[in-house]
């Protein structure tokens, strides 16, 4: 894939798992936090850029929302403008609060998606949810014995979906195009079931795959 330049919003795990592995594919990462000056020493360990949130939406070709669900629409909200005409890859799950019986809860309602609401937010993106049904530290290259992964995404463009399927697949995944946004409830409920075998054995190590005959 030819090098684009990509802007992260969110510092967290996900965003630094995710620049650096887009940076080492040879793409220009920018990450932005809300001050623009958060990760210091991963910069300087990666010579990966940072600025505040409009920065890296500013630079990106490509956005990627590595946000956590609660805030992300606020951001996406204040960002439209510049999000206006991007591919934005949407990794946020609509966590809601703590964990009950094993299930981590979700503020969205039943057959909603935060990807649909992040939509309304700013309807000039072109959104596609991916990389939300994995932790962070698999979603590089991740090792499975050979076995390639699924990671499975959504969203009504299909140009759009078709450059996130490149990314997907340059980190190591196999991509499973499940359709329209109308499925991002569906996608989004897959967090919810890859956490469920963690909190029941501690198992952190696993992801989706889909068999064909």
């Amino acid at each position: 894939m030819f090098p684009v330049k990509i802007g992260i919003l969110g510092s967290g795990l996900v965003g630094q798992a995710l620049a650096k592995g887009l940076a080492d594919l040879g793409h220009d990462v920018v990450v932005g936090s809300r001050g623009g000056d958060k990760l210091r020493d991963f910069r300087a360990g990666t010579n990966i850029g940072e600025g505040t949130f409009e920065h890296a939406a500013r630079h990106g070709e490509v956005v990627v929302l590595a946000l956590k669900g609660e805030v992300a629409e606020a951001v996406v909200e204040q960002l439209a403008e510049a999000l206006t005409g991007k591919v934005i890859l949407d990794t946020t799950n609509p966590i809601a609060g703590a964990v009950e019986g094993g299930v981590v809860p979700y503020f969205t309602l039943p057959g909603e998606s935060l990807l649909q609401r992040l939509q309304q937010r700013a309807p000039q993106g072109r959104f596609v949810k991916c990389f939300n049904s994995v932790a962070a530290h698999l979603m590089v290259k991740p090792d499975f014995g050979g076995r390639i992964p699924a990671m499975f995404i959504c969203g009504d463009d299909q140009e759009a979906k078709a450059l996130a399927s490149g990314f997907v697949e340059a980190l190591g995944w196999a991509t499973e195009d499940v359709g329209t946004s109308a499925a991002g409830h569906a996608v989004e409920a897959l967090c919810q079931l890859w956490c469920a075998p963690g909190f029941l054995r501690e198992d952190w190590h696993h992801a989706f795959a889909v068999l064909r005959n």
